[in-house]
């Protein structure tokens, strides 16, 4: 089968692709993310799967398991994977909107993942339009929490992959193409700073700010960062008054090495974290991990498989491992050969500059679809 005989239209792919953007899906809106699903289930349902519905836990929103017609639907098949939660809040249209430029269409979450996913059923719309039978079942599962490390689906997804031959997931492609074949190992970790409250105007000296703690922390943590193994404060709340010495100030931290032993050694440092002084508490809980996943055979035989494909569409794609975690951590961690980074080309993922570039609808839609009739 030849991908390029396929009549991918990019205008048309925009257009389809607009209502997602436009449909705002935070992760820590449910409710926002179910309506994403439901737009989601419905295209599927018209593209000829059966859904599967299944409701989220945790507070998080729904995911959706969609499998299309096969003459053998219980072999080992191929599992399409991605999420549809975003990490922009309810109203970032305003900021952000969709829109063209050129090549380039912006949106929040067009990039990371939303053109990605929509691509991909694409591919597989135009595999069963010109009536291409793939050699193998397709299923596509879409989660609702990735943005913040799965900690509600992980046991779902590594359920699923671990019935999957193969997994591909279409998250951003990598500069000038590439895909993805390995991720490095990332934790997160939850920080409590407690100090001893007082009057900020008439006795400030009887007070312990636990702000002040925090930012102590902050700089403490940041400076544990090395070439194997980085550590990055991104969230901090504290205070309530401005009046009043703060006391309770929390945070989130983010560390990631490119090796499990070095990620384990940066854990270690972290939970070995204690107070500046006796009259202040700092605590550190570890969050959700996502462990390293390392290029091996069958990842490599699959990106072989893709390199192929990409050769007949004119091009060529390098593999490398990358930073930023996703839910292939996972599923190549567990053995199932997995490849990443499959989805649309752009930059400024979780920005206000967030972006696709257009053309790269059709060709990573093509390398989809050829990659989905190829694997055996």
């Amino acid at each position: 089968m030849n991908p390029n005989a396929l009549p991918f239209d990019a205008d048309a792919m925009l257009a389809g692709l607009r209502t997602w953007v436009e449909c705002e899906s935070p992760t820590y809106d449910a409710a926002a993310v179910n309506r994403m699903m439901d737009i989601a289930s419905r295209a599927l349902v018209l593209a000829g799967a059966r859904i599967e519905r299944i409701a989220g836990c945790q507070g998080f929103g729904d995911c959706v398991r969609a499998s299309f017609p096969h003459l053998e639907p219980h072999i080992p098949g191929i599992l399409v994977m991605g999420h549809l939660d975003t990490v922009h809040p309810i109203g970032t249209l305003l900021a952000l909107p969709f829109r063209r430029d050129g090549n380039l269409a912006f949106g929040p979450g067009i990039l990371d993942m939303k053109a990605g996913n929509y691509l991909a059923l694409e591919a597989i719309r135009q595999l069963r339009n010109a009536g291409v039978h793939t050699n193998l079942p397709v299923t596509v599962l879409l989660t609702s929490d990735e943005e913040v490390g799965s900690p509600s689906t992980r046991d779902l997804i590594e359920a699923e992959a671990s019935r999957h031959a193969y997994v591909l997931i279409p998250e951003p492609a990598r500069p000038g193409g590439g895909v993805v074949t390995g991720r490095y190992a990332i934790a997160r970790f939850n920080l409590e700073a407690i100090g001893r409250p007082s009057h900020a105007g008439s006795s400030p000296g009887a007070g312990r700010s636990a702000i002040r703690e925090m930012a102590r922390k902050l700089i403490e943590i940041e400076d544990m960062t090395t070439e194997s193994c980085t550590f990055s404060v991104g969230v901090i709340h504290g205070g309530q008054w401005v009046n009043c010495v703060s006391t309770t100030c929390t945070g989130e931290a983010l560390s990631m090495a490119k090796r499990q032993e070095d990620l384990d050694r940066g854990v270690a440092a972290m939970l070995g974290l204690r107070a500046s002084s006796n009259e202040v508490q700092f605590k550190v809980a570890r969050g959700v991990t996502r462990p390293v996943w390392e290029p091996d055979a069958g990842g490599m035989a699959l990106y072989e498989t893709a390199r192929q494909v990409a050769r007949g569409l004119g091009a060529d794609i390098s593999s490398q491992s990358a930073g930023g975690g996703s839910d292939g951590n996972f599923t190549g961690a567990m053995g199932v050969p997995t490849l990443d980074g499959l989805g649309a080309a752009g930059t400024g993922a979780h920005t206000l500059n967030e972006h696709i570039e257009i053309d790269s609808l059709v060709r990573r839609g093509k390398l989809m679809a050829g990659l989905l009739a190829e694997l055996v």
